[in-house]
């Protein structure tokens, strides 16, 4: 039989070892959840707006300025007391400087304090070799794969190996990966395998 300074010295040991393991799995998970977040705030720090992105624009302490606006065909967007803003092509950061620079200079407001965030982002097209070509709302995260899959998937004669994309503002098409990140505005083209 064991002794009682070996048991609660065992005892001891595995609360130790089971507290260590507990404190470092919520470590890796928020290590895994900032590289997620930080995915996400890279998109929307590089991500360009464009016609079809609908907006929230808040103005801090003016819920009568604030509201969701979707760009237009030409990428403008109309608010009030300043009217027409554009948008396209703009970052979100810069978009937020911009209002801000309107609401001041137009003596509406001091110090203007504006944020915008995206709640939806333009859609995505994909055509060629699935069996529903056509255009799908962006979902963060999309890679060439779920497009494909949110198309209806392949048709019998798809290479499924690979795609053509044409990004807004590009002229050409390139290649690649079904592995590949989709951005809002993307036109894919499945094509047609040779065998």
């Amino acid at each position: 039989m064991a002794s009682p300074t070996r048991v609660r010295r065992s005892q001891l040991v595995s609360i130790a070892l089971i507290g260590l393991l507990l404190g470092c799995a919520p470590e890796s998970n928020s290590k895994d959840s900032v590289a997620s977040t930080a995915s996400v705030e890279s998109l929307a720090e590089a991500y360009h707006l464009d016609s079809g992105d609908r907006l929230r624009i808040n103005v801090f302490r003016h819920v009568d300025l604030s509201g969701e606006f979707v760009l237009d065909g030409n990428g403008n967007l109309a608010l009030p007391l300043i009217g027409e803003v554009q948008g396209g092509g703009r970052t979100l950061r810069d978009l937020e400087s911009q209002i801000e620079i309107a609401f001041a200079e137009g003596g509406f407001l001091v110090n203007p304090q504006v944020s915008v965030e995206v709640l939806s982002y333009r859609p995505f097209y994909i055509l060629g070799e699935v069996n529903q070509p056509g255009s799908y709302p962006y979902v963060t995260g999309m890679t060439g794969i779920t497009a494909v899959a949110m198309a209806g998937g392949f048709t019998y004669r798809a290479r499924q190996s690979s795609m053509s994309v044409q990004r807004r503002g590009e002229n050409e098409q390139r290649s690649m990966g079904l592995a590949s990140t989709v951005l809002p505005g993307d036109i894919l083209n499945i094509e047609e395998r040779f065998f």
